[in-house]
């Protein structure tokens, strides 16, 4: 399990040291010629591209004279900003296609977490955690949440036994709160019981460049999941998951464990949390660390062998659909070998 492309997580694109101060920015050298579409760019010219951007959104704190370095610029940009002696986490929604009450509602969910360590957000001057800078390379206006910052490394793609057990105890309790979680009026998380989560359709949509048979299996794929998915909701109860808790989205710092990224959390089955987490790990030693950890909180969830199979494969197709979808041009190369496999694996698993 989860060999191959991992997620819209930190791990996939190098670090990159482009550092946007309170007056400076390297997008002024961009924008004194005509610019390619932010799609057509490098990873390189996208980042320099949010410069103007970044500055926007940050003048709207009061943080005085600010440094900002991109640390990460995948599904979402981050940046790790610097006003001084604080620290924080800038993340600004490039590819998401959060709405204002998703975003409302992930800000509200996290504020109400007590029992499991998150970065908080950081309201500006106007009181709101939800912040707007225009982007010119691709014409909109993004939005932006600023969070605290986590201290410590991230487990990634060699995570400890000990971590792991911490990853599953701290899903469950997650899960432990998040269960009779109301949320205030205008906040509301995007329902995660579909196929494809309710994202757009690439694969079976549209603007699929799928081939024939290509197409043939991923809907194959769909009439299975949504018998199972049918299935599972008709005995449990639905509610806030994080959807993308991988070892690249845990913090650890000092033998104690954070999670952060609440950007794909939606309102789905304690299971499809499972599924999602389990993805990512590559050896049964592994999965049995985080269920190990996940039951000394809370009981597992009910599920067999062939629907966790199921989920696992779910999860394959929801990456495959985003490599479709995203401008990142590193994750858009990624498309033919990583495509090429999960037809393999639906045959695989569908017998087919």
């Amino acid at each position: 399990m989860g060999s191959g492309f991992k997620s819209r997580g930190v791990h996939e694109s190098p670090k990159t040291s482009h550092e946007f101060g309170a007056f400076t920015f390297l997008w002024q050298i961009l924008s004194m010629t005509e610019s390619p579409s932010f799609d057509s760019m490098s990873v390189e010219q996208q980042i320099e591209s949010l410069g103007h951007c970044v500055d926007e959104i940050l003048r709207q704190y009061p943080l005085g004279e600010f440094t900002a370095e991109s640390i990460n610029h995948e599904f979402n940009s981050t940046f790790r900003v610097t006003a001084g002696a604080q620290k924080y986490s800038l993340r600004i929604n490039v590819n998401s296609t959060r709405t204002l009450a998703n975003l409302k509602a992930e800000i509200f969910w996290v504020n109400s977490i007590t029992q499991v360590s998150v970065p908080k957000p950081i309201a500006n001057r106007d009181g709101d955690f939800v912040t707007f800078g225009w982007h010119e390379a691709s014409g909109r206006n993004l939005n932006a949440v600023l969070y605290s910052w986590l201290e410590g490394t991230e487990p990634g793609d060699e995570p400890s036994l000990e971590q792991l057990r911490a990853a599953g105890s701290a899903m469950a309790k997650l899960h432990e709160d998040s269960v009779h979680l109301v949320f205030e009026p205008g906040a509301e998380l995007p329902d995660l019981s579909d196929f494809l989560w309710g994202t757009e359709d690439f694969l079976l949509g549209e603007r699929s460049t799928l081939g024939e048979l290509e197409r043939e299996l991923v809907a194959a794929a769909k009439i299975a999941l949504d018998a199972l998915l049918e299935e599972l909701q008709a005995g449990s109860k639905k509610q806030p998951i994080h959807a993308d808790l991988h070892p690249w989205n845990l913090m650890w710092h000092q033998g104690k464990l954070s999670v952060f990224d609440f950007d794909d959390s939606g309102i789905g089955l304690p299971v499809q949390d499972l599924a999602t987490a389990l993805y990512y790990l590559d050896t049964e030693e592994q999965d049995n660390a985080f269920l190990e950890g996940y039951a000394a909180v809370r009981p597992l969830p009910i599920y067999t062998s062939e629907q966790m199979k199921l989920l696992l494969l779910q999860r394959r197709i929801l990456l495959l659909n985003y490599l479709h979808e995203t401008s990142h041009p590193e994750h858009k190369a990624m498309i033919p070998e990583y495509q090429a496999e999960t037809m393999s694996r639906i045959r695989q698993q569908l017998a087919i």
